[in-house]
């Protein structure tokens, strides 16, 4: 089969597309004919280096995939082949999934609204974000401030939250307040002042613990002036900061120490949501996956980034 892959670490320009062998379903496990598939942050960062020398080379990228079931594991029930799903592959293999068959642990179907590109790039940031709001026990009538709210994670956390009652306010640049806005969030503008911003729009209404809101999802930007805002470090929890200076809560199921449990019930919720969205920021070929990691490392991407 076709696939995407890297041979060693490096820039981007290091990815190219290679003939290799097909992948097969195990227990508890189904394959799919992939028509598409997403590009995520760890992606890039796996195959810069950053993480070190963890993976096995070749390594085929990709967590999340949608596509059409043609393997079924001994023990799956409750899918047969021929359906359309989405869903997200073994994580300790860190990969697999852009090529032209991949092999999920973790399914929904696909629901008939969603274009195959939607669905191909949806997995990874519904689980992302459901685990995240989970962590921050995110509930009817709290104040949640997205910061990045614009991103793959940012705009499926404010959806999602708002579908739990919550009031989400959302970090932006001044480009993208009405993209905010259409997801389901007040936009506001990141940068200088915004502690006053975000203070003037929440008027300090339901908060517990002393700040402008309840909690804080972080995905991009500076983290103390998030702290400031949900008064106390313990109510914000990040996917961007690596450096574990400020005292936030890191959440990431990449394995070994502080590893969280997967949020994969989040996957049938997002499909059961008639208003549920996955906003693109790119769709590119396998051969031009280059490109797409590229622009995952702008970090400036409004929405997921799909190959098909």
């Amino acid at each position: 089969m076709r696939a995407l892959q890297f041979t060693e670490y490096g820039p981007a320009d290091l990815l190219h597309v290679a003939d290799v062998a097909e992948p097969h379903a195990g227990p508890g496990q189904i394959r799919v004919a992939v028509r598409a598939s997403g590009v995520t942050p760890g992606d890039t960062y796996l195959r810069s280096g950053m993480f070190g020398d963890r993976l096995p080379l070749p390594h085929v990228p990709g967590v999340d995939a949608a596509g059409v079931v043609d393997e079924i594991g001994e023990g799956v029930t409750g899918v047969n082949l021929g359906d359309e799903v989405f869903g997200m592959v073994d994580l300790a293999l860190l990969g697999g999934a852009n090529a032209e068959f991949a092999v999920l642990v973790a399914w929904a179907p696909k629901p008939a609204a969603w274009s195959w590109e939607q669905a191909g790039g949806a997995a990874a940031n519904v689980e992302t974000a459901t685990r995240t709001l989970d962590l921050l026990g995110v509930r009817d009538g709290m104040i949640l401030l997205i910061a990045g709210a614009a991103g793959g994670v940012g705009t499926v956390a404010v959806q999602l939250a708002a579908a739990r009652g919550a009031r989400v306010i959302g970090t932006a640049g001044p480009a993208t307040q009405d993209f905010v806005a259409a997801m389901g969030a007040v936009p506001v503008v990141y940068g200088e002042g915004l502690v006053d911003r975000v203070s003037a729009i929440s008027a300090g209404r339901g908060v517990e613990r002393g700040g402008a809101v309840d909690a804080v999802l972080h995905c991009a930007g500076p983290v103390p002036d998030l702290i400031s805002l949900a008064g106390s470090p313990d109510r914000v929890v990040t996917i961007a900061d690596l450096s574990g200076e400020h005292g936030v809560r890191l959440t990431h199921t990449a394995g070994g120490p502080g590893a969280d449990p997967q949020a994969l019930h989040g996957l049938a919720i997002a499909a059961g949501l008639s208003s549920f969205t996955v906003p693109l920021a790119g769709v590119f070929p396998l051969d031009r996956a280059a490109d797409a990691h590229r622009l995952s490392e702008t970090g400036h991407a409004h929405g997921k980034i799909v190959l098909v």
